[in-house]
């Protein structure tokens, strides 16, 4: 049985989101195991050492709080189960780091409900029994905080599909999450050690963030490991070229075999060479015919530009 860290119905947001730094919620679970396209282990770490502020209120986010509600209902219409708020930052009673900010109970059973919206582009992960990982990871956290036995998840996907499916716990994934949880707690967390930057998009635009233009001139000596990290870059840079002249070669072949067709068939993959039009802005011109206007209209843009040499 979970206990509560904070009624989130008497605290302002600002008070919320320091409650979020004592712990590890169910939106940060797949970020520290490495499955969230969107955050990564480096930049939980660096909101809950209070390094950097969580990421801003997008559009997406604002929608997705908008239609909690919708979905929430529709679930329950659907079902016929009824649903009520929790409105708590929960805390599993043996592991205190491990909160939940959960979005509906269902009344009369020890199972929950977390409502979700996402795009058109997104309905193939919807299909059959099929639940995004970062989700499924997500609702196993909150049965661990609750010790509940299921968990239900809903989602309106573009806006007009409307999806909804039973999470049953799984103790084996359970007590995995438990345990990266607590290493990357007790590891990085309160000792003040980040995790190291993985290749994920999040990590580097935590890098561009936190380090957004460099010192003029500056110089410094990098680690030994730095050697290794370069002489490996050089290996991969040379494969990706060798592949990517492959790629090249294997393109111009069937592109000489369509010829003066626009598409060709093999076997069950259709192949195009299609002719397309564009139109641009040639900028060398403009600026040489109209330097004013382009100076007027010009947008200065900066960023770091990482190199080898």
């Amino acid at each position: 049985m979970s206990v509560v860290l904070a009624k989130t119905n008497e605290i302002s947001r600002e008070e919320w989101l320091k409650q979020r730094q004592k712990g590890i919620g169910g939106s940060d679970a797949a970020a520290i195991l490495g499955i969230n396209p969107w955050r990564s282990p480096i930049q939980v770490y660096m909101e809950k050492i209070g390094e950097i502020d969580p990421p801003p209120e997008n559009e997406a986010m604002y929608w997705g709080t908008r239609l909690e509600e919708v979905v929430a209902e529709e679930f329950s219409k659907r079902t016929g189960l009824k649903i009520r708020r929790r409105n708590a930052i929960l805390q599993h009673p043996g592991h205190p780091w491990m909160i939940a900010n959960v979005d509906r109970l269902i009344v009369g059973k020890k199972e929950g409900l977390e409502c979700k919206t996402t795009n058109e582009f997104a309905k193939g992960e919807w299909e059959g029994d099929e639940v995004p990982a970062p989700y499924l990871i997500q609702c196993q956290h909150y049965m661990a905080v609750t010790g509940y036995d299921a968990w239900w998840i809903a989602v309106l996907i573009g806006g007009n599909k409307f999806v909804y499916k039973k999470i049953n716990r799984d103790e084996e994934l359970i007590e995995y999450i438990i345990e990266a949880e607590k290493a990357f707690w007790e590891n990085h967390v309160v000792p003040r050690v980040p995790p190291g930057f993985d290749g994920s998009d999040a990590s580097a635009e935590l890098l561009k963030k936190l380090y957004p233009e460099a010192e003029p001139e500056s110089e410094t000596e990098l680690p030994g490991e730095a050697c290794r990290l370069v002489e490996a870059l050089d290996k991969i840079n040379a494969e990706l070229k060798e592949l990517e002249e492959l790629k090249k070669e294997y393109e111009n072949t069937l592109k000489a075999m369509l010829g003066e067709f626009e598409r060709g068939i093999a076997g069950d993959r259709i192949v195009t060479w299609k002719t397309v039009e564009s139109k641009r802005l040639d900028t060398k011109r403009f600026r040489k015919d109209h330097p004013e206007l382009f100076e007027e209209y010009a947008k200065t843009t900066k960023y770091r530009r990482f190199q080898i040499s």
